[in-house]
């Protein structure tokens, strides 16, 4: 059996170029849901979306050191999880929590900050939690990871598109209106679909790996879910605020987390593992914990 902190998955430059392409086109397809005012009255009320945030890049990456301490995984599997909490909530977050009938405006907005956001502290976070975990630090000191080009890297691939959106919900609202359901289901599928085309070409090792990452994934998950839940309960906010910033918390950017992973780690296998396992779980988890929620209605 191959050591997985030396297994490097097979991922092609062309397969990677399309991977940032779709991952551009699904951060549009959220965006065109988005109006400057959106951003202005949150600013107004900023408690939930600060709340958010804090849960999103520095309890959730606090949490997964502590998960890593106290595991002592494989180094390129705890470098794996910092990564996934280093990156932003997932676009799917959105749709989860408009199922559990929670803050659906607050989850989108919390998306578009944390993209912004993101240039500058899923980078920072890498770094920053990789260097804390000596195995990780060797990793991240082999690898020399430029923290801007991950910067520049996010920034393409998240915000260019997030910017796109909604200058075109501002000057065409009246295309948004048609596109917006079908690209957001469009780009959601795509995007599955070229995950699993990507998975297949690596099957015999994923299934050689995944049942070792699986309870890490699971614990990681359960962990991110369950500290946006804490969190945003300690700050006194409402079960409707609450249920958003639990799934955005829970539900991470795992299709960024694939791309620097080839495009800055060379497709490290159990990072790979790690981040391909998320991608799948968090979707079960999340729509399993949705459904649990939307049986009452939210106290707003």
């Amino acid at each position: 059996m191959n050591n997985v902190d030396e297994v490097v998955l097979n991922f092609s430059p062309g397969s990677l170029t399309l991977l940032n392409a779709i991952l551009a086109v699904v951060m549009f397809s959220i965006a065109i849901d988005l109006k400057p005012e959106d951003f202005r009255r949150l600013a107004q009320a900023p408690k939930a979306l600060l709340t958010g945030l804090v849960s999103q890049f520095l309890l959730l990456p606090v949490l997964t050191f502590g998960l890593v301490l106290a595991t002592q995984p494989s180094p390129s599997i705890a470098l794996g999880l910092i990564l996934v909490a280093a990156c932003p909530g997932g676009n799917i977050s959105n749709f989860i929590t408009h199922r559990a009938g929670g803050n659906a405006a607050l989850s989108v907005s919390m998306t578009a900050f944390a993209t912004v956001g993101a240039i500058f502290l899923t980078p920072f976070n890498i770094a920053f939690w990789g260097s804390m975990y000596a195995p990780t630090r060797e990793i991240l000191q082999a690898t020399s990871v430029d923290p801007v080009a991950v910067a520049i890297t996010v920034g393409f691939m998240l915000v260019l598109p997030l910017i796109l959106g909604i200058t075109l919900n501002v000057k065409r609202p009246d295309i948004t209106r048609k596109i917006r359901n079908p690209l957001q289901w469009l780009s959601m599928g795509i995007f599955v679909a070229f995950v699993l085309i990507a998975l297949a070409a690596n099957w015999s090792l994923f299934l050689q790996w995944a049942g070792l990452v699986a309870i890490l994934v699971f614990a990681h998950n359960a962990l991110a879910l369950g500290g946006g839940f804490t969190l945003a309960t300690i700050m006194g906010l409402s079960q409707f605020d609450r249920r958003a910033i639990t799934i955005e918390t829970g539900i991470q950017n795992s299709g960024l987390g694939l791309v620097l992973i080839f495009a800055f780690f060379q497709g490290l296998g159990g990072m790979a593992v790690v981040a391909a396992f998320w991608g799948m779980w968090h979707i079960l988890s999340g729509i399993g914990l949705a459904s649990i929620m939307n049986r009452t209605e939210a106290a707003r």
